[in-house]
């Protein structure tokens, strides 16, 4: 039995995020441990959902009754497969990343965060905190920031 049985990555959307589920999927097929994928999200306020609604009609949303962090969480679900995870768990929480991520972790007794390292040398990080800054302080287990930009 590996030290890590749940394994938490949290994604965006984004590719950095993307590239930290593909790094947490691998470590999670390695050692057998079951991989919980969370995104945090905000909630559309209702008069920009009127807006989005009457400019795309039915096309609001790609998938009916999908929200943006649904949408993550299965691009994120398929990478996983791929990278070879097969016990995989999904979740979308309102919040903020770094609130909803660390709740997670204690409330499902995660033995491992992965998380992207997005954020950790721009001027608006060093000035306000990034996700994975503030995360390796407020996890109440170990992280793994996955370095996943190419330093442009």
């Amino acid at each position: 039995m590996s030290a890590y049985g749940i394994i938490l990555c949290g994604t965006d959307g984004s590719d950095s995020s993307f590239r930290a589920v593909d790094r947490a999927a691998q470590l999670a097929a390695a050692t057998g441990a079951r991989l919980l994928l969370a995104s945090a999200y905000s909630p559309m306020p209702e008069r920009e959902r009127a807006r989005t609604a009457d400019r795309l009609g039915d096309l609001a949303y790609k998938v009916q009754g999908s929200t943006p962090a649904d949408d993550a969480l299965r691009a994120a679900r398929e990478r996983a497969v791929a990278a070879g995870a097969s016990d995989i768990e999904q979740v979308a929480i309102e919040g903020d990343a770094v609130d909803v991520i660390s709740k997670v972790a204690k409330d499902r007794a995660v033995d491992l965060v992965v998380i992207g390292n997005r954020g950790l040398n721009s001027l608006a990080g060093r000035l306000l905190g990034s996700v994975p800054a503030n995360l390796s302080h407020r996890s109440p287990c170990d992280v793994l920031i996955v370095h996943t930009t190419d330093g442009k």
